[in-house]
């Protein structure tokens, strides 16, 4: 198993350097960069005031400040430029100076790479501020929505599955899988605002915030009144999470334990007298839930960074998902290339750690035998 995990650990800068370089190959070819959002603001077109011009720039991929000296090449045409037309060529220039754009493509994604060695993410184009921070700032929302939105679908749907498997065909059985459809059709945004409505003030009833993590006052609050407040602001933005995400878990744990339940090694135990209890807990469980519980770490990743960003927008939520919207839109290369590797890095880890999740759960699978 040694084996399996250095090469697994050796094969993570490799696919991180590839996804770097395909995505930064496409946001070349890309229309509406940073220096054409400085142009609109300066020709008075832009779509949002919110983009300055700020007096230090990293590189096209966010990795570091860019240089002050101009290259040698020729910046007197603005025609590059949709919307340049009438600028001074000399404020084009420092434009691409102060964005890195006055070095070739190749330079820059080198030198971004670097960088991202010794986790130098350079500086926001738009905000003024390292990228770290930033990410920093707006961790604890997304991994609030994260951690808790995934432990309460695996809370709800292991049980409520086993139950299902166990009482397959009855009452129960048909009236709880129709209620989960209906769960699973309607999108989580929808039923966000659905919420909002009927519990947050929108229409009938005012119980719960309609935006933030914690209230103003959070500072004065005692320990007791912070974990009130802070599972308050949370409740709603869970609910529209969770409420789409259970049905899929459910009935994975349902076909999982059916389709243990009627194999012969089932058969044998309850022929020996085991009672039904230690036949499904004993024997079934485990082999039922290795998927599940494997599938853990994976789910987390994708709940933490692409699963909240509607909710985060719905609920006035400032975290990550909305954090890497907003870079998208304002095209932030610092911050779109930053969040992209940290989070690929990361998603890199956990899918080692679900590989390994599936051997401590049943020791028996062995990757390196499968020449893995």
């Amino acid at each position: 198993m040694l084996n399996y995990i250095i090469r697994r650990l050796l094969l993570i800068p490799v696919t991180l350097f590839g996804i770097m370089l395909l995505n930064f190959a496409i946001i070349q070819f890309a229309p509406g960069g940073p220096v054409e959002q400085v142009i609109a603001q300066l020709q008075g077109t832009a779509v949002s005031s919110t983009a300055r011009i700020t007096n230090q720039g990293g590189d096209s991929g966010g990795g570091s400040t860019a240089s002050s000296s101009a290259s040698g090449n020729n910046f007197s045409s603005t025609s590059n430029y949709r919307g340049a037309q009438g600028l001074d060529p000399e404020v084009i220039r420092q434009l691409e100076v102060q964005f890195g754009f006055d070095k070739p493509a190749h330079e820059r994604f080198w030198m971004m790479m670097k960088n991202y060695l010794t986790f130098d993410f350079g500086q926001s184009y738009f905000q003024d501020r390292d990228v770290v921070d930033l990410v920093i700032d707006k961790m604890p929302v997304s991994i609030s929505l994260g951690i808790w939105s995934t432990l309460i679908i695996y809370i709800i749907s292991i049980p409520l599955g086993i139950t299902k498997a166990v009482r397959d065909g009855s009452n129960f059985d048909i009236w709880s899988s129709a209620a989960i459809i209906v769960g699973f059709a309607i999108p989580g945004f929808l039923f966000a605002v659905m919420l909002i409505v009927v519990f947050a003030g929108g229409a009938y009833l005012d119980w719960f915030p309609l935006r933030g993590l914690t209230s103003s006052n959070w500072e004065q609050l005692s320990l007791w009144g912070k974990i009130v407040d802070y599972f308050w602001h949370l409740t709603l933005p869970i609910i529209a999470l969770t409420i789409s995400g259970f049905a899929t878990l459910t009935m994975l744990t349902k076909n999982s334990f059916l389709d243990e339940i009627n194999k012969q090694y089932v058969v044998t135990a309850r022929a020996k007298g085991l009672t039904e209890k230690r036949v499904l807990y004993g024997h079934v469980f485990r082999n039922a839930m290795l998927l599940i519980i494997a599938g853990f770490p994976s789910a987390l990743v994708g709940m933490l960074f692409t699963g909240s960003v509607l909710i985060e927008v719905i609920f006035s939520l400032d975290g990550l998902g909305l954090l890497g919207f907003n870079a998208v839109m304002t095209r932030d290369y610092p911050v779109m290339f930053a969040t992209l590797y940290f989070f690929t890095l990361f998603g890199l880890i956990m899918n080692l750690i679900s590989d390994l999740s599936y051997h401590l759960v049943d020791p028996r699978i062995d990757f390196e035998a499968r020449g893995n």
